[in-house]
């Protein structure tokens, strides 16, 4: 059997340096984690991939909120994804559906035209759908190679026994890969319950501010980054090992 891989959501360069040094096997890259992630600027994507050796796929997201875009928004997501491909990156993480909660299979394929050779990943927008195994068929009929999936559940521990179905269905047409909620503490029992090979976790903490000067006004300004744990990196490769 093949060895488990993880996935870190990185959400910079120093968060990509640190999940590399943790042993993660592949790079999520975005920001605004705390929106549930969104697409990095082009010189951010460019410095992970001039400075991390991991595979390197980067989240495409124009914005927060639903998975059902504008043409405008679908516009910049595509042209996103061809600055992705002359960065080289490897893969990018795409998800777009329509009003009535089906995968967009329009908009997605010309998603994956656009990434070219690069490899695809369908995110969690993949959890919203009406129904996921309809889902799941469309998702492999795009070409995409895995699905990120908390199994329509908040987290991928509560939705564990739909991961498993999701795992049986897919064979080996396409990854099945848990995230939402994974950490140290349970994604030994992920594993066990759900049978997946690869796992997909931010392993992120928040740091203290270096600033000395701070404002009472604006105290939710005053925080420090959030960035990728080492140890937390280190204990999730540990516990799949």
């Amino acid at each position: 059997m093949a060895a488990c891989l993880l996935e870190v959501a990185a959400n910079s360069l120093a968060s990509a340096l640190v999940a590399q040094e943790g042993g993660a096997g592949r790079i999520e890259l975005c920001t605004a984690l705390e929106l549930g992630g969104l697409t990095p600027s082009h010189a951010q994507i460019a410095l992970v991939r001039e400075r991390v050796r991991l595979p390197l796929y980067v989240l495409v997201r124009p914005r927060a909120g639903d998975f059902l875009y504008s043409d405008l928004e679908f516009e910049t997501m595509r042209r996103d994804i061809e600055a992705c491909a002359a960065l080289g990156c490897d893969g990018v993480v795409i998800g777009v559906l329509d009003a009535d909660g089906e995968v967009d299979l329009t908009r997605c394929r010309a998603l994956v035209a656009a990434a070219g050779r690069m490899g695809v990943t369908f995110h969690r927008a993949f959890d919203m759908a009406r129904d996921l195994s309809r889902a799941l068929e469309d998702v492999i009929a795009l070409g995409a190679e895995r699905v990120l999936t908390s199994g329509g559940a908040r987290s991928a521990m509560e939705g564990g026994a739909c991961i498993r179905t999701l795992i049986e269905l897919a064979g080996d047409r396409l990854t099945i890969m848990p995230g939402a909620g994974v950490a140290p503490g349970n994604i030994a029992r992920l594993k066990a319950l759900t049978g997946a090979q690869e796992f997909h976790a931010s392993a992120k903490r928040q740091l203290s501010s270096a600033m000395r000067m701070t404002s009472a006004v604006l105290a939710d300004m005053a925080s420090g980054e959030i960035r990728t744990d080492v140890d937390t990196v280190r204990a999730l490769v540990a516990a799949l090992s």
